[in-house]
């Protein structure tokens, strides 16, 4: 049973931006909404009102006006939005030239800079006459292999003012995990930095960007920003140049190139466990309104907010952060490891800063809570208004070590989403209250429901995320799927003309949603299918385990649940340890959850957005080839994994 751990006040719900669009939906439409679900309802049955208000009220800077909102609400994959509108994305985020503080910047060798918007856009104006002289035009690829540092959002707003679509990879990728993205997709110019921070080290990347341009012949500019040294050595970089003597000294305005909504802006990669990754490519004008939507009504984001996610730019996390720029707000970036040089790291930050909100992954709040810090007591956030947690399900446990040791009265909003969609299905209601275990709500607009195997909506059991209706920042095509059967098939084949995510859900009776874990790693002894969510949460609430990872192995014409554990220093896998897991596992999820074989291992494998691979673990253990270990953090945790011979029997 959900457990009420928060409830905004009436004040703060009639101080948010979603109250005053509320009013702005009843005064427009003649409609009497008073609480979020019937906001919500009115926003998916009402699709061509709802997103053109809404691109009112967060107020879409464009050249020219749209005709018409969405041209067929039914039609999925292919409804086009804002029909004939122009627009650029950098435009919008650069929109506020004044001396308001635009980015903080932190790395972990104590280096603090801060830009206002005035610098920004100088910066970027600066930067996007040098690639306009190098040649880049609408549709050219340029990339990052970069910290998440002011100039990889200087790069990325140069190349997207003159039409020139983005992506990017954060440096602790491997270099065959660099060619298998920017590979593909054949980059004119690179932006890198010379290294970065990791637990205090300084780590080189020249020699991966020599690697990496030797394999993409396309790339004929390599910037290269001086980060872990004052003059970095480009001497074995080809066609390479510093981002100083890159930049144009004597340009101050930018020639803003005008888009179709629908033209590219972003390519974002899937993980790539199960082979090269996908590369979806997503529009100036989805991204823009999606992520705009979700900041201001379901993240409350305000000019005077400073709003930080703990992100590296090779994570959807990093572009949404981006956004933030078009509220006027002022983004925090922190690089590094989030426990250096200690385990109260970001929190100290957050009270220096005055970070109103706060984002971070569930990884990050287990890890954080194992480690003992108390950061409502340590720090003073009195700032701090709300929470945002992403990247998989966040334990019962962590919701309430949240209100009990960050802060009580603050806003806990668990996000779920993914790259595919550049956002978020699932989101924060600054209206609603707040229940260990559950996302708030489903996104306004996203017509999200959860199926059961008969293709009916179900509410309070395990389901399928679907989407109904189309939505505006779904990918328009996949990078060399020329036909577009592999972005129908990424989505489409189960339900035809619904959208499939991939994911186990529960919507409960509060509204709220309860995740449960990736779809394509069911459990299913007995022809039952289990959500692996539902385990982790019972696992993660026990001091003895530092980690785990659960899969099925195929044994006996059935499928048998497998534990893997990393265990907390100091304990040990004992018979008594194994039957207390089991104990609880069967009292708190149900018997065909409990795993037939618990067995200790010395690391678990995950990707470098931080999510575990039970599938490439499944893999191993059955004797089959993981292909694209490099989108691997640690890809040396998967070796244990291989012909283990407990498992023979």
């Amino acid at each position: 049973m959900s457990k009420l751990l928060w409830q905004p006040s009436e004040e703060r719900i009639k101080s948010t931006n979603m109250y005053r669009f509320m009013k702005l939906v009843n005064e427009k439409f003649n409609t009497n909404l008073t609480d979020y679900p019937s906001l919500w309802e009115w926003s998916v049955d009402n699709l061509e009102d709802f997103w053109s208000t809404t691109w009112d009220f967060i107020d879409i800077k464009a050249s020219r006006l749209y005709e018409k909102a969405i041209d067929d609400p039914t039609k999925m994959p292919g409804a086009n939005f804002f029909v004939n509108s122009k627009l650029n994305f950098a435009e919008n985020l650069l929109r506020f030239r004044n001396d308001n503080i635009a980015l903080i910047f932190k790395g972990e060798n104590s280096v603090q800079r801060t830009l206002t918007y005035n610098q920004l856009y100088d910066e970027v104006a600066k930067t996007a006459a040098s690639l306009k002289a190098l040649g880049i035009q609408k549709g050219d690829r340029v990339v990052g292999f970069i910290p998440n540092m002011p100039e990889s959002i200087i790069a990325m707003l140069a190349a997207t003012s003159l039409g020139a679509i983005w992506s990017s990879c954060s440096p602790d990728f491997g270099i065959k995990g660099v060619l298998d993205r920017f590979g593909q997709t054949r980059p004119k110019v690179l932006f890198t930095a010379d290294g970065y921070f990791f637990k205090g080290k300084p780590l080189d990347s020249i020699k991966k960007i020599a690697g990496i341009v030797k394999e993409i012949p396309s790339i004929e500019k390599i910037v290269v920003i001086p980060y872990v040294s004052k003059e970095a050595d480009i001497d074995s970089l080809p066609n390479s140049v510093l981002f100083k003597d890159f930049k144009d000294p004597d340009e101050t305005e930018i020639q803003f190139e005008q888009m179709n909504f629908d033209d590219p802006l972003y390519v974002m990669y899937s993980s790539g466990t199960t082979g090269l990754p996908k590369c979806m490519v997503q529009s100036v004008g989805g991204v823009l309104l999606h992520q705009k939507k979700e900041l201001v009504l379901h993240t409350d984001l305000k000019e005077d907010d400073t709003i930080f996610y703990f992100t590296t730019c090779g994570w959807m996390m990093w572009n949404w952060l981006t956004c933030s720029l078009s509220v006027g707000a002022t983004l925090v970036l922190y690089d590094g490891n989030p426990f250096y040089p200690g385990p109260d790291a970001l929190w100290k930050m957050a009270q220096d800063e005055k970070i109103t909100i706060f984002g971070t992954s569930a990884g990050y709040i287990e890890a954080l809570k194992n480690t003992g810090v108390k950061p409502g007591k340590q720090f003073d956030l009195s700032a701090l208004k709300s929470v945002l947690s992403t990247g998989s399900p966040l334990s019962d446990e962590n919701f309430e070590f949240i209100y009990n040791e960050v802060k009580k009265d603050i806003q806990l909003a668990s996000i779920a989403g993914g790259s595919d969609l550049n956002g978020c299905f699932f989101l924060g209601n600054p209206m609603g209250p707040v229940y260990t275990g559950e996302l708030q709500c489903k996104g306004l607009g996203m017509k999200v429901y959860a199926y059961d195997e008969t293709g009916t909506p179900v509410v309070g059991q395990q389901a399928e995320l679907v989407c109904t209706a189309p939505f505006p920042s779904m990918p328009v095509f996949f990078w060399g799927d020329e036909d577009g059967s592999k972005y129908h098939s990424a989505y489409f084949d189960a339900y035809p003309g619904i959208w499939t995510h991939g994911d186990f859900i529960m919507i409960t009776e509060n509204g709220g949603v309860i995740m449960l874990g990736r779809s394509d790693a069911t459990l299913n002894p007995g022809g039952v299918r289990i959500g692996t969510a539902e385990i982790y949460r019972r696992l993660d609430a026990m001091e003895e385990l530092e980690d785990s990872v659960i899969v099925g192995q195929s044994w006996d014409n059935d499928v048998r649940v497998i534990l893997f554990v990393k265990l907390a220093k100091g304990f040990d896998l004992t018979n008594d340890l194994q039957n207390k897991i089991r104990t609880d596992i069967r009292a708190n999820a149900s018997p065909r959850h409990v795993p037939a074989k618990i067995i200790e291992c010395p690391d678990i494998p995950y990707t470098l957005n931080m999510k575990k691979v039970e599938l490439a673990v499944k893999k191993m253990i059955e004797g089959k080839e993981v292909k694209n270990k490099d989108a691997l953090k640690n890809p040396d945790a998967l070796d244990f994994f291989a012909d283990i011979e407990e498992l023979k029997s």
